[in-house]
């Protein structure tokens, strides 16, 4: 991230209005929901990895020879 000079950034919604939240709920339920049934938003995994090999997965993550997401299963 300080390579590429990426900034992550996130908020919380305890200081907003309650009928702010309302309406970002429905927004979402009615614009993101049916893209998320439909299949349409893909998350790239690269590799999964049973959770007694967590030590591997971390080795592959610190390698950043992966493009997606490493994922620990039961």
């Amino acid at each position: 991230m300080m390579q590429k000079r990426l900034t992550i950034t996130g908020s919380t919604l305890r200081a907003r209005e309650v009928s702010f939240k309302a309406s970002l709920t429905t927004e979402i339920y009615e614009k993101v929901w049916p893209i998320l049934e439909q299949g349409l938003f893909k998350v790239p995994i690269f590799a999964s990895f049973p959770m007694p090999q967590a030590s591997e997965a971390h080795r592959l993550m610190e390698s950043s020879a992966h493009i997606g997401k490493i994922v620990l299963v039961k």
